[in-house]
């Protein structure tokens, strides 16, 4: 029925939780997955002066989020192998990971997103949405949603 599952993923408990139910998921369906992290995009926080941006402080900003980024999809890819399961892995850049899910779920063809219920806590979570009740509203591939 399902051929390829993407698994998103931003490294908390609950979020590891729902990789691991996709991978056995997988499994059990003979799919294959496709593990994705988004690292924000760099930003630069101006007070009331002028503030020069050195292009070494991005690029390693930039660098250290891909690299935690990569550790982690390692690690899940890792985790799907011994399970017998293929997996590919992909890091991408937004400030808008539902926009990023939405869109990789339809590059890679996707035919379930199963992610988890939520990945922040407190009152960035409030503030700034869900990105999994993003997703639920904007995609047109089916989500699958682990609590």
């Amino acid at each position: 029925m399902f051929k390829n599952i993407l698994l998103p993923t931003d490294g908390s408990k609950l979020s590891s939780k729902a990789v691991k139910l996709g991978i056995d998921f997988a499994k059990n369906t003979k799919a294959r997955v496709t593990a994705m992290h988004v690292v924000p995009e760099f930003a630069l926080m101006v007070d009331d002066g002028l503030t020069m941006l050195s292009p070494a402080l991005k690029k390693r900003f930039e660098d250290e989020g891909r690299a935690r980024a990569q550790n982690m999809l390692n690690d899940i890819a890792k985790q799907a192998r011994a399970r017998g399961v293929r997996c590919t892995t992909l890091c991408a850049a937004s400030d808008l990971p539902y926009q990023q899910i939405i869109s990789v779920a339809r590059k890679k063809k996707c035919d379930l997103i199963m992610m988890a219920s939520h990945g922040r806590r407190g009152l960035s979570s409030l503030l700034l949405g869900s990105e999994t009740a993003k997703v639920l509203l904007h995609s047109k591939v089916p989500v699958l949603i682990v609590r």
